[in-house]
Formats: C-alpha cells, structure tokens, sequence
C-alpha cells in the first residue's frame, strides 16, 4: 500500500484523479488540455498512478485511454483499514465512495486487480460454476467456446437465452461474453421493481471481457463492461456491485474463502 499513499500525496496526481472521476476513459492528450502542466509532466504522474494502481488503462485502436481504478482503495478498506486511526480511515472512506460512487461520464465499467494466482487457477475461477458461486453468488454454466450459450442460476433462478453467449475465449488470456438476460423471476428474486425491470429490459444488451496477463507471481486481471446505453440502469447497478464481487475473487485465490455475503 505504500505505493498508493505516495501516489496519493501528491496533489497533481489528485488532479489527474479528479479528473478521471468527472469524465472516465480520457487519452493523455486530453488530460494535458485540462492541467496547466507539461505532457511529460502529466505522463509521469501516470506513471506513478497506473503503478499504485490507481489508474488503469485500455488500448483502443491507436488510443491509451485512463481510466480510474478503485480496487486498491477496496483492499485497504476491507482488508487493512482498522490499522488506521480515525482521521485516515474517514479520508479512505470518502476516497472509496468517489471513486466508486460518483457518476462518471463513461457508458463502461473498467477495473483492474493484481491477484496472486496463476492464469490457469484464474480462468477456472472466472469459468467453474464451483468457484463462481462462492465469490460471485451465481454459477455458470457454459463449454467456453465462442458462440456457445452460457446459462446463469442465482437466487434459485436460472437464466438462460439465445443472445446470452460467449463471444472471445482464449483460455488463461481472454475471456467475453454477452450480459445476462433481465426476466420478471430474476426481478422477482433480487427485489427489483416493475420500473426498474422495464428499464432494464428496455436496454441494450452488455458485454463483459476479461482480460488476463502475468505479471511475476501475480496475473493482472483487467476486466471492461461495455456497451450500455446512455443512463443505463444495468451499468449503475455493476458499478454498485462489481468493485465487492470482484474483490471476492482476489481475496478467494488469495486465502481460499471469499468476502463474507457473496450475493
């Protein structure tokens, strides 16, 4: 965690954070048009914030877009922050619901995790119904070969369409696949309205991509949930829950059980 106090610290990089958080997934060129600072300048301090973490990116074509990235606030928040007295623990608390909470002006959801694991034990985690159903509260069920449909069950209800498919599986590399299928049961089950329901429904379908790459003794876990519509109702309720599950996972591979409350 040193390395995210002393990004932290710098009011620069505080900034470029803000920034982040106002409008998600910008190039360097654009964050350089809002700082007063030299491109060099700005570049290094992204430097220092992608390795603490804090920032993560995702190439597009030609483009390196920035994105913020709450997992490490997660890991102090749920795992080491009794160690802190008071003040620092409601800084990290304000920092965590910012990060998290504030509406950002991204129709994506992008989060990036350093776990200590291996490829291999994280693609079963990502692909094995007996490990989804600890960290995630669901299972999965599907071959994993691209085009194949995949089904959910959760809260005793199983969810399954024609359009809810595996679309990118490059086992230990890469693994994407079409969101689920809202029904009236799911709705039912998880507490949601009929107005929510009908949002939801009404809305395009996602698509989630995971994206695996080792890194020493750790794999770097960077996953993209794409493709929502403008004031999506289904990329407020991942951006609420995503940041817990995907904890979970780290925290499963890491020490063998999952964060308490998986669902």
């Amino acid at each position: 965690m040193d390395e995210v106090f002393k990004a932290l610290a710098d009011p620069s990089r505080r900034r470029l954070l803000d920034d982040l958080n106002a409008r998600n997934g910008q190039t360097l060129r654009e964050l350089c048009a809002g700082l007063d600072m030299a491109r060099q300048s700005v570049s290094k301090h992204l430097g220092v914030l992608e390795a603490a973490n804090l920032v993560t990116t995702v190439r597009r074509g030609r483009e390196k877009l920035h994105y913020v990235n709450a997992e490490p606030i997660n890991a102090i928040a749920e795992r080491w922050i009794d160690r802190y007295h008071q003040g620092r623990v409601d800084a990290l608390a304000d920092l965590k619901k910012a990060l998290e909470q504030e509406p950002m002006s991204t129709d994506e959801f992008v989060y990036t995790s350093y776990i200590r694991t291996t490829p291999e034990r994280l693609w079963r985690a990502l692909t094995d119904p007996v490990f989804t159903k600890q960290y995630w509260g669901c299972e999965f069920t599907s071959d994993w070969k691209p085009g194949s449909t995949m089904a959910w069950e959760q809260l005793g209800v199983k969810l399954e369409d024609s359009e809810q498919v595996v679309l990118e599986s490059d086992p230990y590399r890469r693994l994407s696949y079409t969101w689920h299928t809202f029904t009236p049961e799911f709705a039912k089950s998880a507490g949601l309205d009929d107005d929510v329901l009908a949002k939801l429904r009404a809305e395009s379908r996602s698509k989630v991509t995971f994206a695996l790459e080792p890194v020493g003794d750790t794999v770097k876990l960077t996953v993209v949930h794409d493709g929502f519509d403008p004031g999506s109702a289904a990329l407020e309720m991942v951006k609420g829950g995503w940041p817990s599950i995907l904890s979970s996972l780290k925290t499963l591979l890491e020490t063998g059980e999952p964060l308490p409350d998986p669902a």
